[in-house]
Order: C-alpha cells, then structure tokens, then sequence
C-alpha cells in the first residue's frame, strides 16, 4: 500500500464533490474510508447546495458547505476565502477545474484526480497525490482510487441518508416503491410499461407507492402515467433521509438510471434498474453489499446482490449517448421498446423466497 500521507492527529479534512445527486451518493465510500482512518477527524464536504441534503445524517460526515452551481464571481471569491488553508487535507473527486481549485486552495496538503491531457498535469503539480481518470471503472471503484493513493484502506460502502423514524406516509402494508420519472427524458421507460408493472404488483398483493420530485413538470408527467391507478403518490412528500427509510423497506424498488434507484441500492431495497444508453460498467447501482463482480455493458437481466439491471440489449449498446437525438429530452429506442416481460422476470426474481 502507498505510505500513509502524515496528518495530525484530529485532522480536517475536505472532500470536493461538485456533480450530481447520484455522483454524490457514490463519493460516500470514500467519505466512509476517512472515516475509518482517521477516526477523530473533522469531515467536510462541498458539494452543489441541489445535493446536499443527499447526505443527510451522514455519520462520517461533520459539515457540508454547499456551492451555487453557477456562482457568481462574487460567491466564488466568498467560497475561496472561506476554504483558504483551512484544511489539513482536501480530496477533489474530479478532474474538473473548478473542483481542483478548490481542493488546491483549501488544504495544506492536497490529492485528486487528473486528466490526462496538458491541464491535467498542470494540476498534479500543486496536488501531493494524484490518480488518473479511470472511466472505464465503475465510479465507485474510481473514487476509491483516491483512497488507496493517499493510503488508507478502501471500504466500498455506499452511505444512504436515513431517518430517524419512518414518515407517517409509510405504508403499513407490504410495498413495493416504483420511481417512473428520471432527471433527462433520454432514460425514460414508456408510460404502458410502468402501468402494466404498478397492475403486476397490485395482483400480487402489494400495495404500490410511487415517488418521485416536486417539480409541475413531472408531476404533470406523473399525473399521466399513474391516472386511475391504485397508487399510492408520495412524489414531493419525502425528505431524501424518508425516502431512504422508505426503500429500506420496500419489498422491492423498480426505477429508471437515476439517484433514487442509486440509494434504493445502497439501502438494501432489491431494487430493479432499467438502464438504456447508459454504461453500467460505470454507472451501474453499487449493491449493499459490494459489487463483488462487475457489471457486464450489455445483457437482458443482470444480476449483482440485492441489484438487478434489466437493459434491451440492441446492438451497439449501451452507445452512451443522450439519447437517438443526442440531447436530453430525446427518447431512447432502447427503452420505448423494452418489453415489460423482462422487467418482470427480474420483479419475480426479487420477490421470491430466500
């Protein structure tokens, strides 16, 4: 193992994770790894303020500074003298600019993670230790990486958000969670599949709860999808520590590739993901227990603990992209025609005894 970076003996220590609420959700282990290491250690992270609360009750971590997406140069200023030198040890999880002008300004001591191009090692010159990108690993194991450079052991464990008693939303009743909407239109499932599903489930004596965000938007998508259904709608009702909590219980989560379906893993939830142009090599959900084996590009129904990843493995896939138009409102082939079948081989597959 590389030789253990020397801190005090309470240190600080920042993690800069500025992307999405999933990529957040994954940057956890590395948070979990400090944890173990340096068991006295004051654990921040700064993250976008969107997904913060992602980490809620989070016990390896003990602050959160949050950061606009798009900040101004005023509030970027106002960051930047509130990090300065602040830190014994700052970790950028990415190789973009500004996350790895943060993590430079904010610790005496410094590790990231950097391109391979010109910038890149630019960069590694002002960090004490560096990895290169790897996006042919899973994002979890990537991250992980970081770990192991500034040497200290890895512990690939997702932390979900939890709370501290269930919402009072939650069903009594065996359950099953569906999450229909996903952040881009591009990994959406079609509208007669999440019905025939929700129908599946009801005859098999669960009731059905479906989640999702408050935006009008989706909830107008929603609307459409669960019309005269017996559906039981906490979209926008749920803290993300509720959500967790109610996951943690579901008998089983079937959602398309995105942050709910992440933490419905994470949780321990048998949890279905219907993937289309994205790589699960990649970003395929991290079980509870670990990802023992890595998730293959392409199959049917794959299978790695407690996670299931349903795909309609056309040629050339996963392509990737932003769906067949290239942008995020375009509809993927991939999944306009995934059969219902598939899915509910996998529902059944999770829904067995033992």
């Amino acid at each position: 193992m590389t030789t253990p970076l020397a801190l005090p003996a309470r240190p600080r220590i920042l993690v800069v994770a500025l992307r999405r609420l999933g990529d957040v959700l994954l940057t956890t282990p590395l948070t979990r790894s400090l944890r173990r290491a340096w068991p006295d250690a004051h654990i921040d992270m700064l993250v976008f303020g969107n997904t913060a609360a992602i980490l809620a009750g989070n016990p390896d971590i003990d602050g959160i500074i949050t950061s606009p997406e798009r900040p101004s140069g005023g509030e970027s200023r106002a960051l930047v003298r509130k990090l300065w030198r602040r830190y014994d040890l700052a970790i950028t999880t990415q190789a973009g600019d500004r996350p790895s002008l943060f993590a430079i300004l904010a610790g005496r001591k410094r590790a990231g993670v950097t391109e391979a191009r010109a910038i890149g090692r630019i960069k590694g010159l002002f960090l004490d230790r560096t990895v290169a990108a790897q996006p042919e690993l899973h994002r979890v194991e990537e991250t992980l990486l970081l770990a192991r450079a500034i040497g200290i052991a890895p512990v690939p464990d997702v932390i979900a958000p939890q709370a501290k008693t269930p919402s009072a939303l939650q069903p009594l009743a065996p359950y099953a969670v569906l999450h229909a909407a996903p952040f881009f239109r591009y990994k959406q499932w079609h509208r007669h599949g999440w019905r025939a599903l929700a129908g599946h489930l009801v005859q098999r004596g669960l009731r059905v709860v479906a989640t999702g965000g408050p935006g009008a938007q989706e909830r107008g998508y929603l609307d459409d999808v669960w019309r005269d259904l017996p559906v039981q709608r906490l979209d926008g009702r749920l803290s993300w520590p509720e959500l967790s909590t109610l996951l943690t219980g579901a008998r089983v989560f079937v959602g398309p590739d995105t942050s709910v379906t992440h933490l419905a893993a994470a949780a321990g939830c048998p949890t279905i993901a219907l993937f289309g142009p994205t790589d699960p090599r990649r970003w395929g959900p991290w079980p509870a227990s670990g990802l023992q084996e890595p998730w293959a590009a392409s199959g049917t129904v794959q299978r790695r603990g407690n996670v299931w990843v349903v795909q309609n493995p056309l040629p050339g896939m996963p392509c990737q992209l932003e769906g067949c138009l290239r942008h995020v409102e375009s509809h993927s082939l991939c999944l306009d025609e995934l059969p219902i079948n598939s899915v509910l081989s996998a529902v059944e597959d999770a829904l067995a005894p033992g």
